[in-house]
């Protein structure tokens, strides 16, 4: 999630560095995604958003103008006019609404019926605290949300390489045959199987360090294969991101894809 915003940075302090073998022993020697420091930053940093005091929030920082991920918006509403009503969108990894702010002004009636998003327990308690609303819910679990929702589109952006088990997860999310599946500011990079680095956050975001994965992107496309139809490929809308540097060196870079269920979306 944090990527853009040190992708230049002197590349002997922050950013991507090693090829680890074991995700838990590398998780061992790190602060973690689940240190408490990042959701209250984080917290602050939409609040702020939710309450017009800014305008964008990306990786628990307020920049002074949005950019908008127009390939994200776009497939959203490619999806909702193809279902010709508005989506039940389940936004897995969602932090505490930042696509959902950066969106909102496109999710009219017409394209978006509920926005739930999936996050780690103490995520849920502080989303449903401060920012839970009739649209915007909050949910520990895919399972979870089905019980009372039937989910058309699942979007993941920035959140795939920082699950343990990705490939585990993926074969859980082609498993439940979702209309739709949006992948956006996913790492991949340019070696013959995945990798596993140290991603080491700046300070000025917040002390952090945690395992990060840059996938091979045939083995990430072979889940899809057999149940889904690939719609679209396309470059991160974050500046910096094209090209993401592991050990100082070019050699990472994000990708989306919008995917459409064979069987069809009706």
């Amino acid at each position: 999630m944090f990527k853009c915003l040190f992708a230049k940075t002197p590349k002997d302090l922050y950013g991507w560095f090693g090829d680890y073998s074991s995700w838990t022993e590398l998780a061992a020697e790190t602060s973690g995604y689940d240190a408490e420091v990042i959701l209250e930053k984080t917290k602050n940093a939409i609040l702020k958003v939710k309450n017009g005091e800014a305008v964008y929030e990306r990786d628990a920082v307020n920049l002074p103008q949005k950019e908008y991920p127009f390939p994200l918006i776009s497939f959203l509403m490619h999806s909702a006019a193809l279902k010709n009503r508005p989506l039940h969108v389940l936004d897995f990894g969602g932090s505490l609404g930042s696509t959902y702010f950066q969106v909102k002004e496109f999710l009219t009636e017409g394209v978006c019926a509920s926005w739930n998003i999936v996050e780690q327990e103490h995520y849920v308690t502080c989303g449903k605290a401060h920012f839970e609303d009739d649209q915007l819910k909050f949910h520990s679990s895919i399972s979870e949300v089905l019980k009372s929702t039937e989910i058309d589109l699942v979007i993941l952006s920035s959140v795939l390489q920082y699950l343990e088990k990705p490939h585990e997860f993926l074969k859980e999310l082609v498993a439940y045959q979702f209309p739709f599946l949006l992948f956006d500011r996913t790492a991949f990079h340019h070696g013959d199987q995945d990798r596993l680095t140290l991603q080491i956050v700046p300070p000025q975001i917040y002390a952090a360090s945690y395992p990060s994965w840059f996938f091979n992107k045939q083995g990430f496309l072979s889940h899809f294969q057999n149940n889904y139809q690939q719609i679209a490929e396309f470059t991160s809308s974050v500046k910096g991101e094209e090209t993401m540097l592991i050990n100082g060196k070019e050699l990472g870079y994000d990708k989306g894809f919008y995917f459409i269920n064979s069987s069809g979306y009706a």
